[in-house]
Formats: structure tokens, sequence, C-alpha cells
């Protein structure tokens, strides 16, 4: 069996701390943009509103840290935007 370094056991646990960490952060970005969708369907304006602000937060916060791309993060937030621009026009 081989023998690891130290340095190498070290990176491994750097590695699925930094893996963890972002699997919670796109785990985050996945439920709010969830709980914006569930609100925006069922017309609540106000609360999908606050739930809109909230995903936005996460996704520029995980995009801010590498855990998504920047474009990807661009693209959810435009197509939740104006998928509630539609719903609040339809009032």
């Amino acid at each position: 069996m081989a023998v690891k370094s130290s340095s190498a056991e070290k990176r491994h646990r750097q590695s699925e701390e930094r893996r963890l960490r972002n699997k919670s952060a796109k785990s985050a970005v996945r439920t709010s943009a969830k709980k914006f969708m569930t609100l925006a369907r069922k017309k609540d304006v106000a609360e999908a509103e606050a739930a809109l602000k909230d995903m936005i937060k996460k996704i520029d916060t995980a995009a801010g840290k590498g855990i998504i791309k920047k474009n990807t993060a661009s693209r959810k937030k435009s197509r939740m935007q104006r998928f509630f621009n539609s719903i609040k026009t339809a009032q």
C-alpha cells in the first residue's frame, strides 16, 4: 500500500471541506428558487417578491465565491425576474 504524504492528506481534507461548503451553497440556491416558484405560482406577489430578493442574494453570493459561474447566475436571475414580472403585470 502506498504511503500518503502529510501534505496530500491535508489537501484531501481541505478539498472535502470545500466540496461540502459548495454543496451547501448550491442547495441553498435551489431551495430558494423552489420557494420562489411555489409562491409565484400561487400568485402571492408580495411573498414572491421577498423570496425573489432572497434568491437573488443567494445566487450572487454563490457566483461571487465561484460556486456557480457568473453567466449561470445572471441567466437564473433574469429568468426568475422575467417570470415574476409576468405574474405582476397579469394582476
